[in-house]
């Protein structure tokens, strides 16, 4: 939990990138392995479970990264993002509405793009200097 307190913004990074290779990679695992083998039935519990584990450690790294920004407009960003990418998830998973497969790349990078803009904005040299006063 320290980690993500102190470092949130290259953890959320690191969470979103990796959410967004899972993304990318899924289809080309799956259908290698439906190719390979005679009976298809589906992904493996673990590998969908990744989805979840993913939303969770961005959710704290963004509650941790707007606690610490003095950018204004990018903590309704962070959270709009993340909001959308559990939306798309969640809709993937009860299959209420037809949604393109690429859509979850685009929160998922800008996730990743905000997390960067954040960080590179806020150099601090001590624990309390980019915290927002107003």
């Amino acid at each position: 939990m320290l980690l993500i307190k102190q470092k949130s913004d290259i953890v959320g990074t690191f969470a979103s990138s990796l959410c967004l290779v899972h993304c990318i990679a899924t289809p080309f695992l799956f259908l290698a392995q439906a190719s390979a083998a005679t009976f298809y039935s589906g992904p493996p519990v673990w590998w969908k479970s990744l989805d979840y584990v993913f939303l969770a450690i961005s959710f704290l790294a963004i509650f941790w990264s707007t606690k610490n920004t003095t950018v204004k407009w990018i903590k309704p960003m962070l959270w709009l993002s993340w909001s959308v990418l559990a939306a798309i998830i969640l809709n993937e998973k009860l299959e209420l509405f037809p949604i393109p497969e690429f859509a979850i790349y685009i929160p998922a990078l800008a996730l990743v793009i905000l997390h960067l803009y954040n960080r590179n904005h806020c150099k601090c040299t001590t624990d309390n200097c980019c915290v927002n006063e107003a």
